[in-house]
């Protein structure tokens, strides 16, 4: 939830950037406690001195604010269950204090276009910050913590001489982290958006996100109660848009009051207060390193996430939990260092890709405001990846099964059930079997492993199985094990396999990807050493440019005009043999630095004729071999373009770019869009993670809508029906989910309890359309106590 960052002063000291100081290394466990320094007074740097202090009375700890204890900015903090939970367990005390002061919900508002729609079951708590450091202060005092208000912090370097250790919690701005940073090595990245923090004397019902469209664009408010009479407000808008409005020439005064009247119907006509606020835009802050010697950074210094799905103040909070925890388990500060990092590095990478998920939605919000409201609502509450279609179902589930009525599921089938047409295609589900490398060919032809492996699959529930690149020539083979359409035997081997898919499992639609290897031609197989040249036996090899992939790598030549034309009938001959061959869907390889690849990104083409330079121009051949191909593939079946949306690269290729791509193939008549990304050079530098890739086939469908495939790291079926039901894809295609179960999707049926049309179990599997039972491997537990043993009451003289 919301936290406040860059619009008013921050803890600690203050500087120009400097190189890094050099001082003693940590010290080893010694007899004498530890003196602890640490810069900024903010709650993360309290709650670490609290922490620190409670655990080991003796220990010298000192915090340096540079403001007054009741100076602070922003307004409202929401912590969540899981923190709270770890403060109670370190620290009672402050755990009672805080429960007397929050105010808690449980709803999501979304107002769309006049129609709100709620969202319950979410569970909040939130309270005000100054109301915060209030506790902390006192909490610390009482435990003997020194606190240096309106003093500057010393430089970080005398305190790493004078002190054992040293936290730096001295915020987004943090001139820690700048002293040391050619050692922590700090990442800061300015978002597109701006937004100002503010607050108004009542408190929503509601966590409450309502969308304004203005004659300047798009304004929206995100608003949260944090006492009985008072709720965060903060207004966000792009760039573009804030300037267009003129705020950038306004007074914090006449802004206050403008935001009020754009979103007068939230406030009720109520206004809006501020507290040091301005405008200004977030910053994601990521360190590669948290710590230098005996110096370790937290909170905000060291990592930001958007405020739209975590509070700074949590992650602070759980840092310095995390920070203590070490502390008492490591035999040394190095070691418990060490130890914080690694422990809380994973935790933050992954909040900060749900935050940069959720960022770039509300940046690219006006890419969704014409869906229906419901999907709107669910698209919103599901932006992060973090809260799903089962986890909002769980949640509340008549919001979600509104959602799903609306979207036209029929009842019990989840969206991710429902058919999709392409063409002349009617496709009875949304998953896809994507595209996958084999290497177990020879001389191109697919043989039982090919009919085994996708014949498996095909049986596994998917509506749509992809082949592997199926190269074009001899010459267009990646590996000497690559499948082929260059000869008629090739075709035939192919026949097979489409006619037992088609005869064994009906209803299951099969595809082929033509494609042809271009520079990265002429290796060896993935398990032998994947990119790598052929020992022996290599092939010469062709690209847009003579540039070779990576260092060892064979140098291709430029393709002369008389080369493209021939490469440009090799694709069409291979589209007429795969349409005699019975395959249902044919797809273009133009992703992952192929041939056709390699002419679209500025990295691998450097042409100077028709085929190079501008976009359009680095266009012209793959759309040429696209036209190619769809006039000899039959009319009724759909053509697919996969393409890299972006090459991880500085240079390359990027979303814009991509959307700019999608545009010309469906122009030319491409009936979706495989989005992928990378693999264009080998120097790049993805950002992986779960569904990493699925925002640049959102984007690509709500810009121009043409249907798009989406894939990378999907991996459960709950992410396939929240991207399905948010409207960020049409069909989602999984790889390593069908290697490691080739029936993935009927499971997933399985697992949902769906058992309509979209999934049938092969009648010979039909007896394993319910999970086998196991062994029991519980024992049942004593119930009924008997009572203390007692001796007989004996009468005298009695037997």
């Amino acid at each position: 939830m919301p936290s406040r960052q860059g619009s008013g002063p921050t803890s600690g000291a203050r500087g120009t950037a400097r190189p890094a100081p050099t001082h003693p290394q940590s010290p080893m466990t010694t007899d004498h406690p530890l003196r602890v320094a640490i810069v900024g007074g903010g709650p993360g740097g309290l709650y670490a001195a609290a922490l620190l202090k409670r655990l080991d009375p003796r220990r010298d700890i000192t915090v340096w604010e540079r403001n007054a204890p009741d100076d602070t900015f922003g307004f409202g903090v929401v912590l969540s269950d899981e923190t709270l939970g770890g403060i109670e367990h370190a620290d009672p005390q402050v755990y009672e204090e805080l429960q007397k002061h929050f105010t808690r919900w449980d709803d999501i508002d979304i107002v769309h276009r006049t129609t709100r729609h709620t969202s319950g079951g979410h569970g909040f708590a939130a309270l005000g910050r100054k109301r915060l450091l209030d506790i902390l202060h006192t909490r610390c005092r009482d435990l003997g913590v020194e606190l240096k208000f309106r003093s500057e912090a010393p430089p970080p370097a005398r305190l790493a001489e004078s002190h054992d250790l040293v936290i730096a919690a001295d915020g987004v701005h943090s001139t820690t982290r700048e002293a040391y940073a050619p050692v922590l090595r700090p990442r800061v990245t300015t978002h597109r958006c701006r937004y100002i923090w503010l607050a108004a004397d009542f408190a929503f019902d509601a966590f409450r996100f309502e969308i304004a469209e203005t004659e300047h664009g798009v304004m929206q408010l995100h608003g949260y109660p944090y006492a009985p009479d008072a709720s965060t407000v903060i207004v966000e808008m792009r760039e573009e848009v804030w300037r267009a409005a003129g705020f950038d020439d306004t007074d914090e005064s006449e802004s206050i009051d403008r935001c009020a009247k754009i979103f007068a119907d939230a406030l009720g006509g109520r206004p809006l207060r501020s507290n040091k606020s301005a405008w200004t835009t977030f910053r994601t802050v990521v360190n590669e390193r948290w710590s230098h010697g005996n110096v370790v950074l937290l909170g905000d210094a060291a990592h930001t996430a958007h405020f739209s799905i975590g509070s700074g103040t949590k992650l602070a909070v759980e840092d310095a939990l995390a920070l203590a925890a070490c502390l008492e388990e490591q035999p040394d500060v190095a070691s418990a260092l060490s130890a914080y990092e690694e422990e809380r590095k994973p935790v933050v990478a992954s909040t900060q890709r749900a935050a940069r998920a959720s960022l770039e939605w509300f940046e690219n919000l006006g890419l969704y405001l014409d869906q229906p409201s419901r999907q709107f609502a669910f698209n919103l509450l599901t932006r992060s990846r973090r809260v799903t279609h089962d986890n909002l179902r769980l949640r509340d589930a008549h919001f979600t099964e509104s959602v799903e009525r609306e979207f036209g599921c029929p009842p019990g089938t989840p969206p991710m059930f429902t058919p999709f047409r392409l063409r002349g295609l009617t496709l009875r589900n949304r998953v896809v079997v994507s595209p996958m490398d084999m290497y177990s060919a020879v001389d191109g032809l697919p043989g039982d492993f090919h009919l085994v492996h996708l014949g498996a699959r095909a049986l596994g529930g998917a509506a749509l199985v992809m082949t592997e690149m199926v190269c074009v020539s001899e010459e267009g083979r990646i590996t000497p094990g690559c499948t082929g359409l260059y000869n008629g035997r090739q075709a035939e081997a192919w026949r097979r396999i489409t006619d037992f898919v088609h005869t064994q499992a009906p209803g299951t639609a099969i595809g082929v990807q033509l494609g042809h290897s271009g520079r990265k031609g002429s290796t060896r197989l993935m398990w032998e050493g994947m990119d790598e040249p052929l020992p022996d036996g290599n092939w010469p090899l062709v690209a847009a440019s003579p540039i070779p992939y990576k260092p060892g790598s064979q140098t291709p030549r430029e393709l002369s005009r008389a080369q493209l034309t021939d490469i440009r009938e090799q694709f069409t001959a291979a589209a007429w043999r795969a349409a005699r061959a019975g395959f249902d869907l044919l797809e273009l390889h133009c992703a992952h630095g192929y041939l056709l690849s390699g002419f679209l990104s500025p990295l691998t083409n450097r042409r100077t004729d028709a085929y190079g330079g501008s976009l359009q121009k680095r266009l012209r051949f793959p759309l040429e071999v696209f036209d190619a191909v769809r006039g000899v593939w039959p009319e009724e079946r759909p053509m697919t373009v996969r393409i890299s949306a972006t090459d991880w690269a500085e240079g390359g290729t990027g979303a814009e770019d991509a959307v700019e791509i999608a545009r010309a193939f469906a122009a030319h008549g491409a009936d979706a869009i495989d989005v992928s990304t990378g693999q264009v050079v080998a120097d790049e530098h993805p950002e992986f993670g779960r569904s990493y890739q699925t925002p640049y086939a959102d984007r690509i469908r709500n810009t121009i809508g043409v249907p798009v495939i989406a894939v990378g790291a999907i991996s459960s079926w709950d992410d396939v029906n929240s991207l399905i039901l948010a409207g960020r894809t049409d069909l989602c295609a999984l790889a390593r989910p069908h290697l490691y179960d080739p029936h993935w999707t009927l499971h997933a049926a399985a697992d949902q309890s769906y058992t309509g049309p979209a999934a049938p179990w092969p009648p010979p599997y039909a007896a394993g359309s319910r999970r086998p039972q196991t062994g029991r491997t519980d024992t049942p537990k004593p119930r009924l106590r008997p009572p203390a043993l007692q001796l007989p009451n004996l009468r005298p003289g009695g037997g």
